[in-house]
């Protein structure tokens, strides 16, 4: 069973989160916190695979007590779930260890998928927020020309198919919606993706969904 501690200062939406949970079979939740610091204490005295803390929160913030549990306890795998999308909270939760980001309004399903990808080690990043970053930082100018070759030099390394894919991951596409497109298994396109990342050097979907942006791939 993957253990599951829930962080929202919102009752009703840690009621949500644990009915949606609940409803998968290898999902527990065993905790709940209605801020980052009692999300911390409770990561430290329990048994927790996966924490989802909301960003916006009293006490502590989501952020925050990423960090706090990233130094205390490295073992447990940190979803950011929020409403707010913006660019600076993704980015700072990538690089501060998230093992992903979820926008509230994603479906079930990516709820339960984000869970079972963070607590197998793996990274997990909405759709929707891909979206958002790719747009936001595609449009910061500056320094276009010397990105653009560089990213289809580096992109020179991908089959055609591999290509295509990656032209899927620039415009936001989950696996499932990728794969539709290109008439593909969703875990045949997951596979594509394991492959695109390590050839292109790319920690996560973003990065690759970046390059993807600035070779002008799929525009």
């Amino acid at each position: 069973m993957i253990r599951v501690l829930v962080t929202d200062d919102e009752p009703l939406i840690r009621a949500g989160i644990r009915m949606i949970l609940s409803s998968a079979e290898d999902i527990d939740v065993v905790a709940e916190a209605a801020n980052g610091r009692e999300a911390v204490e409770l990561a430290r005295s329990q048994r927790i695979d996966v924490a989802l803390l909301d960003i916006q929160m009293p006490v502590m913030d989501g952020l925050t007590a990423l960090a706090e549990l990233r130094r205390t306890a490295p073992q447990v795998r940190v979803l950011i779930l929020t409403t707010f999308g913006e660019r600076h909270n993704v980015l700072r939760a990538l690089s501060g260890g998230g093992a992903g980001f979820l926008l509230k309004d994603s479906a079930p399903a990516e709820l339960i998928r984000a869970v079972r990808a963070a607590a197998g080690g793996e990274a997990y990043l909405s759709p929707g927020a891909t979206r958002h970053v790719v747009d936001s930082l595609a449009s910061g100018g500056g320094g276009t020309t010397r990105r653009a070759e560089d990213a289809r030099r580096r992109l020179e390394k991908l089959t055609a198919r591999e290509r295509d894919v990656l032209a899927l991951l620039g415009e936001g596409l989950s696996n499932a919606d990728a794969g539709q497109r290109i008439h593909m298994s969703e875990a045949t396109v997951k596979a594509y993706v394991s492959r695109i990342l390590a050839k292109l050097e790319c920690e996560n979907r973003v990065q690759a969904a970046l390059l993807a942006r600035d070779a002008g791939l799929g525009v």
